[in-house]
């Protein structure tokens, strides 16, 4: 069998109707937008195009979807110029964030004097609420609450819908980081109310470099990078038309096929989980797995063993692709932040398998046979099947 990825969460492979509609504009369209001619105004109408896609299926106005270049630039900008410009003071957060909010938070603190408040998590990652309802009733700094809607890491979803009522109540600013959400869940900015909320292609089949973010029109801040009037004096620097063309159609067609690949990818998630506890000794689970998980994450916690330590590499010389958390850590063996902030042993060894609608059952049945030459089995299992 070919390598198999199990590694979506991290970046996903680039989708083929994405890749031929790119490959022809490459070929056809390589006007600068900000020209007047006639080459540089279809090359703008196609990113008009392009944002209209994606502001119709947020249910934002168009006016409020600006392309960038990662969810990364997207986050800096809107954490950092919310200080700056909206004179936010404090920022209630999460200890499980991204790195890119996490470190921004702490140039603020450092820079700026910002206070950070971490909301209390539980072991499935779950932020608390209840402490976030009540910090909201302090009115006596301008607030941003930052929380992604989902954890990269462990899977585990927040209370969206509740969060958005929260802020809109208290009239405090909410960020949110959908990178892993976008193109699997529904997420409407008209029905829930929120401020900035950012995304990247690459997490839903589209390509690399490009990404773009929301932001209402209540709560405009200027712009992060500077030099030209490009994405509306709001991001300067030559658009990325090709790109940009494929992260429209990318969460076009994901949201399309979303119900069939959401089956798809629970079925293998499933089926996976299945094997594992019925067949392998002492094997836990990382994140909410009942309710509020991300369908395409699965952590996978390992008992202590002497292979344990190794099984990250042995899973690659097998031709398995995982990872033991986020890329943006990738090299890093001991436990990550969020395993740490949710008190996971740190004599266990966790792997985030990841699936996609490219992935099959045959790989899930090729993966737990290879897993049992690295981690102890059941010598009765329930059910192989």
């Amino acid at each position: 069998m070919e390598r198999i990825y199990f590694d979506n969460a991290s970046t996903t492979p680039l989708e083929p109707r994405v890749y031929e509609l790119m490959i022809k504009a490459l070929k056809e369209q390589y006007g600068n937008p900000s020209s007047i001619h006639f080459h540089g105004r279809h090359a703008r109408s196609l990113i008009e195009e392009a944002r209209k896609k994606i502001a119709n299926i947020l249910k934002a106005s168009i006016g409020e979807i600006y392309f960038c270049s990662t969810a990364t630039e997207a986050n800096n900008m809107i954490l950092k110029n919310s200080v700056e410009f909206l004179n936010v003071e404090r920022i209630i957060t999460s200890p499980t964030e991204h790195h890119c909010v996490l470190y921004s938070l702490e140039y603020l603190q450092k820079q700026h004097s910002v206070e950070v408040v971490f909301l209390n998590v539980d072991d499935r990652g779950n932020p608390d609420l209840d402490q976030l309802e009540e910090l909201l009733g302090d009115k006596s700094n301008k607030t941003l609450v930052s929380l992604m809607h989902s954890n990269n890491e462990i899977g585990t979803k927040i209370d969206y819908p509740r969060v958005c009522e929260m802020c809109d109540k208290h009239k405090v600013l909410f960020h949110c980081d959908t990178v892993q959400s976008l193109g699997k869940y529904d997420i409407n900015v008209s029905e829930h109310k929120i401020s900035f909320l950012s995304g990247a292609s690459h997490k839903f089949h589209g390509p690399k470099g490009v990404g773009f973010f929301y932001m209402n029109g209540d709560n405009i801040i200027p712009p992060f990078i500077h030099g030209g009037a490009q994405e509306r004096n709001m991001r300067a620097g030559t658009e990325n038309l090709h790109g940009i063309i494929g992260i429209a159609e990318a969460l076009r067609i994901a949201y399309q096929e979303r119900e069939s690949v959401i089956k798809h990818i629970s079925t293998l998630r499933d089926h996976f989980k299945s094997r594992l506890i019925n067949e392998f000794e002492d094997i836990c689970f990382n994140g909410n797995q009942d309710e509020n998980y991300l369908h395409h994450v699965l952590s996978v916690s390992f008992p202590p063993t002497p292979k344990a330590e190794m099984l990250m590499f042995n899973l690659d010389i097998s031709g398995i692709s995982a990872s033991s958390g986020s890329a943006c850590s990738s090299g890093i063996e001991s436990d990550s932040h969020v395993l740490v902030a949710i008190n996971h042993p740190k004599d266990r060894k966790t792997v985030r398998f990841s699936f996609s609608k490219f992935n099959t059952i045959e790989e899930v049945d090729h993966v737990i046979e290879k897993l049992k030459t690295m981690s102890p089995i059941k010598s009765s299992p329930i059910n192989a099947g």
